[in-house]
């Protein structure tokens, strides 16, 4: 079975991010296999750094192994105005189960905050996985160059009360 279609066989931890983590998230974000292509001038010079996940609601995922733990995905709240900022997944970890682990993680902690929806702008390739996890889409976020040269899908996550 190949590694993007394989269960998740080691345990996964959802923690706060931590400034430590910047560069391996940056390094996520800017080897992810979904801004290859056309794409890859988007996330070139993207930087996570401990500012950011300073500011943010930002949790990793970390995977048990004999380093004592590898960051598989990482997802970024932001609550005001409610938004998932990032959420991206080790391109070796797809298909596993982790992004869903991520999203279910993120509604849970929008609901502790009292957020009843939020909003998503998915990167292109990422639309099937939104649609996948209960995202339901909203709309179109037009193209903005040069930042951001194509139009994308906007979704919202509707959090049910417990």
């Amino acid at each position: 079975m190949s590694s993007r279609t394989s269960p998740i066989s080691q345990s996964i931890t959802i923690r706060r991010a931590v400034a430590r983590d910047a560069k391996r998230l940056t390094r996520l974000v800017r080897g992810s296999g979904a801004y290859e292509g056309k794409y890859a001038a988007a996330v070139a010079g993207y930087r996570v750094g401990p500012d950011y996940i300073e500011a943010h609601r930002a949790f990793v995922a970390v995977g048990a192994d004999e380093h004592g733990g590898r960051v598989l995905g990482f997802y970024s709240l932001v609550l005001a105005p409610p938004e998932l900022d990032l959420l991206f997944v080790a391109d070796e970890a797809q298909g596993r189960g982790i992004g869903r682990l991520l999203v279910a993680h993120m509604q849970s902690e929008a609901r502790a905050a009292g957020l009843d929806r939020l909003k998503v702008v998915s990167h292109v390739p990422a639309e099937d996985f939104y649609h996948r996890v209960g995202a339901v889409r909203t709309g179109t976020a037009f193209a903005n160059p040069p930042a951001v040269p194509w139009d994308r899908p906007e979704f919202e996550f509707r959090i049910p009360s417990e």
